[in-house]
């Protein structure tokens, strides 16, 4: 006979207590926010996938395991300014050399083009919670040289930045964690050059199977973004941004839709804008891409592939 088990007075009261203290918040232990300039990045992930029109190729070829050099090759039109609403593309094509040393503790990029530009990135820990970012890039156009350098320090339970750049650019930021989920952020830069100053705040909550974001600069920027994680493979990622300057307002709808052997982006916006970015992974060390982007509005039509090699 089956018996049953008696009755405890108390013990339906201790799974209670007991659930509520694991829900109470430890302000003592709060995990670090990401940096204050990558709030967004699971939107952007979605939503700005590298869209090209053309032709490239990227090869990388490993000398060690720290230093590599690579090549890239691409050939499609360019851009260029009109007075009328009609797109103008000039066909070019251009080469670039690239040298890359990767460290746990140092990160150096360079890259040089035909036309004569070089860019070069460096990320540097200068100690565990201090890290040094700096970007440059230097051409023959006068004017249209320049750099910037970053101060990262990583707290236990927030991040902060200070940026120095080239015309008397100064910046600084700072995120803090309010609970588990949450976080706040502010910023604020000053441009010399262009007697030109700002602030900006931002919001991030994320958990297991959503990120919410919102910022809101005093340059007239409204950035609302929400991601929601489907599965491990598929998120679905929606933008909202306003510009209360220009009275500009764009909404989008992306994708990010991961397969055993392809990754698929794409989005859709209010200004009639569908793009596609799909990575298939051919071979080890082998990558096909293909890029698309219609603009029905303008009757801007932008197609690519691209092949690349290398890890």
């Amino acid at each position: 006979m089956a018996t049953i088990a008696p009755l405890v007075p108390g013990a339906a009261a201790d799974t209670s207590a007991q659930k509520k203290e694991e829900e109470k918040v430890d302000y003592l232990n709060l995990p670090c926010p990401i940096p204050y300039e990558e709030v967004h990045r699971e939107a952007l992930m979605s939503l700005k996938p590298e869209l090209f029109e053309g032709m490239r190729f990227d090869f990388t070829k490993g000398l060690n395991q720290k230093f590599s050099l690579s090549h890239s090759l691409f050939m499609g039109p360019t851009e260029v300014p009109s007075p009328s609403s009609e797109t103008i593309k000039i066909p070019t094509s251009h080469y670039e050399f690239g040298a890359n040393f990767l460290d746990p503790k140092l990160m150096l990029i360079g890259r040089i083009m035909t036309d004569g530009r070089l860019n070069a990135r460096i990320k540097c820990d200068l100690t565990e919670n201090l890290t040094l970012k700096a970007n440059a890039q230097l051409t023959n156009e006068p004017h249209m040289s320049h750099g910037i350098a970053n101060f990262d320090y990583k707290g236990t339970d927030f991040r902060t930045q200070l940026q120095v750049g080239n015309g008397a650019l100064f910046g600084a930021s700072y995120i803090q964690s309010l609970t588990p989920y949450l976080s706040l952020g502010g910023e604020v830069f000053w441009s010399g050059q262009h007697r030109k100053s700002g602030l900006g705040y931002a919001a991030r909550y994320n958990t297991d199977k959503m990120v919410a974001t919102g910022q809101v600069a005093s340059t007239g920027m409204v950035l609302l973004s929400y991601v929601q994680k489907v599965s491990e493979k598929v998120s679905l990622a929606s933008e909202f941004m306003y510009n209360y300057m220009s009275r500009d307002v764009t909404a989008s709808f992306g994708y990010d839709y991961i397969l055993r052997q392809c990754r698929l982006r794409g989005k859709i916006d209010s200004n009639g804008t569908v793009s596609a970015f799909l990575e298939e992974r051919l071979n080890m060390g082998l990558n096909f891409i293909i890029s698309a982007e219609l603009d029905h509005w303008k009757k801007d039509y932008k197609f690519g592939f691209g092949l690349t090699v290398g890890e």
